[in-house]
């Protein structure tokens, strides 16, 4: 039995499984724990982890995508969804609210890093991810504290809306003039969250749906600070108009990753965490790399990147119909938002390219039932954690170097 569990370990770690339907034991291992062991009990729950396709359903799912993408928008009537992408996600939080996408509440069973390991809420994380401290290792990174880095001297200027208790940092900081932000004197001014200790930014916050569940187990982690951006506005007032936002504890902005010429309300080099779920999907191929480049710099020595989206062949993929294909893996949806589907290769090279040691990087494949009209879907994410090296070495500082100066 020994032999069979570690087996089974071993392969979850590399992403694979021995067999579809797996022994009784349920592996200790991200990604959730709950194995089909029988196929006709499939019915019996929403949702089974860990499922590897048949040779035919991966054929299958090959071949729809060859279909829908056969046909592709024309260059011309692309730019629109790039040039107005903010306008078709403000369209979307006008119609939906916060009422479209729940909660995520499992973000601290796969991303226990958004706690400060000081904290007594250390003892709930490592609870919430199966005590992976004890028993997987290898997918689990305890918070590194790193020695204080020098910040960035930057102004930031009486716009941001600080006072002394900075009980007005959640100001929208959208207007702010980057040029002047660049060339401003060369002093160090006090900006949202700087007398935080442990500083956490979400990228893409949309409506809110990681923002109060991490909000609501930060409460008791008074030095913690959570900063938030969407580059859709309405997502952003959203968030700062529900009950539970506490702009002591947490700063949403309008902001656009792309546009790297955009000050931060906020020095580089001083997050421990960028939370990056479901986002990258949505921008264009060709500015995925310096997105992640520009992350990069904001992070501090030990910090960590954790990110979770679209994996290649999910059934939204899949469902897609002809029409709608902007380029390879990459869709727009009827309200013109858009949506690319990632392989676990791509993940890597991407992060990696931006000098990110690579902490984990799975695909994670489920299978979601729909009991009621007995359909049964595939679902497919990668998740990965990616840590900036505490000290780059020479080589490594050059790659860096290099790419931001041609980004």
């Amino acid at each position: 039995m020994n032999g069979i569990w570690k087996n089974s370990i071993s392969c979850l770690r590399i992403g694979k499984m021995p067999q579809r339907c797996q022994s009784g034991c349920h592996p200790v291992a991200p990604l959730g724990s709950r194995i089909l062991t029988d196929p006709a009990k499939v019915f019996e729950h929403n949702m089974w982890d860990h499922m590897q396709w048949s040779k035919e359903e991966a054929a299958a799912a090959r071949k729809k995508v060859e279909e829908n993408s056969a046909m592709r928008i024309l260059l011309e009537e692309q730019v629109k969804y790039e040039s107005e992408a903010s306008k078709y996600w403000d369209a979307f939080y006008k119609i939906h609210k916060n009422k479209f996408f729940k909660d995520r509440n499992w973000l601290l069973r796969e991303f226990p890093e958004i706690l400060p390991v000081d904290q007594k809420n250390e003892e709930k994380a490592t609870e919430l991810s199966w005590d992976h401290a004890k028993t997987n290792p290898a997918n689990c990174f305890p918070r590194m504290h790193c020695p204080a880095v020098p910040e960035e001297k930057s102004h930031y200027k009486k716009s941001y809306g600080l006072s002394d208790s900075q009980t007005k940092a959640g100001s929208d900081f959208s207007n702010l003039d980057s040029e002047k932000h660049r060339k401003g004197p060369l002093k160090t001014e006090l900006f949202p969250g700087s007398n935080a200790t442990f500083r956490i930014l979400e990228v893409g916050c949309g409506a809110g749906n990681s923002v109060f569940p991490i909000l609501n187990t930060l409460q008791n982690a008074p030095e913690s600070f959570l900063y938030c951006c969407d580059f859709a506005s309405g997502a952003v007032e959203l968030v700062k108009s529900h009950s539970s936002y506490r702009a002591a504890q947490c700063c949403a902005f309008v902001h656009d990753v792309c546009d790297d010429g955009l000050p931060y309300p906020f020095p580089d080099g001083i997050l421990d965490v960028i939370l990056l779920v479901f986002v990258l999907s949505s921008i264009h191929p060709d500015r995925m790399q310096g997105v992640i480049n520009r992350l990069f710099k904001l992070l501090k020595p030990g910090g960590m990147l954790l990110f979770r989206d679209y994996g290649r062949y999910d059934k939204t993929q899949l469902r897609f119909k002809r029409g709608h294909c902007l380029s390879e893996n990459f869709y727009v949806r009827g309200d013109g938002t858009r949506a690319y589907f990632f392989s676990e290769g791509e993940v890597h090279n991407m992060f990696c390219k931006a000098g990110l040691d690579e902490k984990q990087n799975l695909v994670d494949r489920r299978l979601q039932v729909n009991r009621k009209k007995q359909v049964k879907m595939h679902r497919v994410w990668v998740q990965g954690k990616f840590q900036k090296p505490l000290q780059l070495t020479q080589k490594s500082s050059k790659l860096v170097f290099s790419l931001f100066s041609h980004s």
